[in-house]
């Protein structure tokens, strides 16, 4: 395998990190995108979204997209050079991540021609706003349980059911989501991929605050609400084929990143104290620091593995489910250490003189288990992996 990077992609790098530098306001930038997912108020919010509308005039939305679709284009490996410089500058993840990396690949997959130039340019732009709406009271993992109904009336469907945990759903314009159309057929069958409107008549959302005090997630109620038979995605009654691609693209995004929390870690150890001397001189916290270091090392080549086999035209291997199911729960791990050294500090939700970034610890601690639960439970995905890749028995 060679990692190495030609001229040409080098020079791409530079670019892009040049461009960065010039362009992304201070303001914006972030310690860690996995402390800052959705963004916490309106104004954060709306600021993010034009900064997404800037980029996006620039060329640097939708890299690997086709022209066609407003996308620059480019390579896989262009893709991958920018997420790593766009990380390196600490800029934040777009408001519109949910349509970029899930929902547009899917319609591009999917959709009709209409649909296709209704909707790409829009998501790219950040003019649209997506969330996901798979997730019921009754069907979180076994996501084949949905329950909302679309009852077809010719020209339309009538949605009536719930959604729950749906991210930024405050925020978004659309939502992407799954509901029973066939309420007879087995269980796989009988669903439709629906494109709603969210300021449709009858969509209501209220939001679920977290432990951290953040309205990250939000339930859906539906209440007739009319969809227009030309926002289905895919043959009716097939909608389960097309959700799986959706969720092919979001366990293929999960379980990454993990390397700016080590280097996160290392600085807090040297920054605080352990029975009176920095915790970086303690050797339990320097081994600890090493094995989670060497395991985000192997996500790492684990990543480029899936990349290889993209870069070859080969079709996805276990990788995905791998690494939702090993990156998810090495956060857990990260967060749980830095409790650990941190003690009693590690439940301030204020800055304090002896650690002015006590919140973002106390953040991660509070939230890294939701990562777990997301795209796909650990259990789901042993389950995958035990079954399908392994092909041990039920």
């Amino acid at each position: 395998m060679d990692f190495s990077y030609t001229p040409e992609q080098e020079a791409f790098r530079m670019q892009v990190r040049r461009w960065l530098a010039e362009n992304l306001p201070p303001e914006l930038r972030i310690d860690d995108p996995v402390d800052d997912w959705v963004p916490a108020s309106r104004e954060i919010f709306e600021r993010r979204r034009a900064w997404q509308a800037k980029m996006y005039a620039a060329g640097w939305v939708g890299i690997g997209w086709p022209k066609e679709y407003g996308g620059r284009g480019a390579g896989l490996l262009e893709q991958v050079i920018f997420n790593e410089e766009y990380g390196r500058a600490r800029a934040p993840i777009l408001p519109g991540y949910s349509g970029i990396s899930m929902c547009g690949p899917t319609i591009a997959q999917w959709g009709s021609d209409e649909q296709r130039r209704r909707f790409l340019k829009r998501i790219l732009s950040g003019e649209d706003i997506w969330c996901q709406g798979y997730s019921e009271p009754a069907a979180g993992s076994d996501l084949a349980a949905v329950q909302t109904r679309a009852e077809d009336k010719g020209d339309y469907f009538v949605l009536n059911g719930q959604k729950v945990w749906t991210s930024a759903a405050q925020y978004a314009d659309w939502m992407y989501l799954l509901a029973r159309t066939e309420p007879g057929a087995p269980r796989h069958l009988g669903i439709s991929y629906l494109l709603l409107d969210m300021r449709s008549k009858g969509v209501e959302v209220r939001p679920l605050v977290t432990a951290a005090g953040h309205a990250h997630f939000n339930q859906v109620f539906f209440e007739d609400v009319e969809v227009p038979k030309e926002n289905l995605v895919g043959p009716a009654n097939q909608g389960w084929k097309v959700a799986m691609t959706t969720l092919s693209y979001e366990r293929g995004a999960s379980g990454g990143g993990y390397d700016s929390q080590i280097h996160g870690l290392v600085d807090l150890a040297h920054r605080h104290q352990i029975d009176g001397r920095p915790a970086w001189e303690h050797d339990w916290v320097r081994q600890r620091i090493a094995h989670l270091a060497i395991e985000s090392r192997a996500a790492k080549y684990t990543r480029l593995r899936s990349l290889t086999r993209q870069l070859k035209g080969q079709p996805p291997g276990p990788e995905g489910s791998m690494l939702k199911l090993f990156g998810t729960e090495l956060g857990v791990r990260i967060a749980f250490f830095a409790a650990e050294m941190l003690g009693p500090y590690a439940q301030l939700a204020q800055p304090m003189p002896a650690l002015a970034d006590a919140p973002r610890w106390q953040n991660r601690v509070i939230n890294s288990r939701q990562y777990t639960i997301a795209g796909g439970t650990s259990e789901i995905q042993r389950n995958i992996i035990g079954e399908r890749t392994l092909k041990l028995p039920r």
